[in-house]
């Protein structure tokens, strides 16, 4: 039987606290249910006995404090909310306990935004993670020693798991399940809890808005001039004449602000102004194309697909009800 510690940290997200609780106690019924013994050990794990959350609307009860586990198999770092770096101070007294833990075997994850507090104990440094794609350049900003992957919902590296935004962060409950208690059981839990399983990415739900919390104003120019530009065909050699500066070095500013090269910015707004379009008109493919500034298909469609993780028509008709597929 895994023992499976869910931890109640200051400034969690409730959801991301019941949802495991809920999926692991599930599972531990379907087995005794087909006169197997449970799975799982499941408890709720604070620094404090209570936990007050969303500003006193809920209170959270631990079943023990982490000095009384001297042992876990799984740990489980909810998602938080607020002002990160604030939360983050609150739960410090967590790091020095996962830390030990991990260093004695024990398996962490983390759900969503809860990605900060694993990253926090140092232990992904130097290692790759998932999180909500919403708050990616903040996660950047504070922790450059870990890498960041976009879109993916699910990362695992060397027994430190990290899950994709919001509710996404099922699916890594899913797998968690497979990996602990067999492949029947996740499928049977996504069923009964209407989940699709082995979902691999979040990217058509990102939404590019622009990495414009920065101070260097030319660089923040060029980028304003990308998106108020969009059916143009628009050259990194053009802004760099435009903005006075040097290719190499405004390649350099660009991605240090940003957290992408020109030319992925340039393909990125593109992508978002068309994501646009096929959510909310009729226009086929090729014409919504023409309209962001591209004239080859197969590279729009190369793009397309390499952003979102769909093709055109797949993503209209996964957003677009009134769509014709053409």
């Amino acid at each position: 039987m895994k023992h499976v510690s869910i931890l109640i940290p200051h400034d969690a997200v409730m959801a991301s606290i019941v949802d495991p609780r809920i999926i692991f106690t599930g599972v531990n019924d379907f087995l005794e249910s087909a006169g197997k013994p449970p799975a799982f050990k499941v408890q709720l794990v604070g620094l404090t006995k209570e936990v007050q959350l969303h500003n006193g609307t809920f209170t959270v009860h631990a079943d023990v404090l982490i000095g009384d586990v001297k042992k876990t198999d799984l740990i489980m770092v909810p998602a938080i909310g607020g002002n990160l770096k604030s939360a983050i101070k609150k739960n410090e007294g967590f790091f020095p306990w996962i830390v030990d833990q991990y260093n004695q075997g024990a398996e962490v994850a983390s759900l969503c935004i809860g990605a900060f507090l694993l990253a926090s104990t140092g232990l992904l440094n130097g290692k790759e993670c998932s999180s909500h794609w919403l708050t990616a350049n903040e996660f950047r900003e504070m922790f450059p020693a870990v890498t960041l992957v976009d879109g993916r919902i699910v990362t695992e590296q060397q027994g430190l798991y990290s899950s994709g935004g919001a509710s996404s962060y099922w699916n890594l409950l899913l797998h968690l399940v497979e990996k602990h208690a067999g492949r029947e059981m996740a499928i049977m839990a996504a069923k009964i809890y209407a989940l699709e399983i082995d979902r691999k990415t979040q990217s058509p739900f990102i939404m590019f808005n622009g990495q414009k919390k920065h101070e260097d104003e030319p660089i923040k120019q060029a980028q304003e001039f990308i998106e108020k530009n969009v059916t143009e065909r628009i050259s990194v050699e053009e802004l760099a004449i435009k903005y006075a500066i040097g290719k190499r070095h405004f390649i350099r500013r660009f991605k240090k602000a940003t957290n992408n090269t020109p030319i992925e910015y340039i393909q990125r707004v593109k992508i978002e102004a068309a994501k646009k379009q096929l959510e909310n008109s009729r226009k086929n493919v090729n014409e919504v194309m023409y309209d962001v500034g591209y004239s080859d298909v197969k590279a729009f469609r190369t793009v397309f697909r390499k952003i979102t993780g769909l093709s055109p028509i797949e993503y209209r008709n996964k957003y677009n009800k009134e769509a014709v597929t053409v």
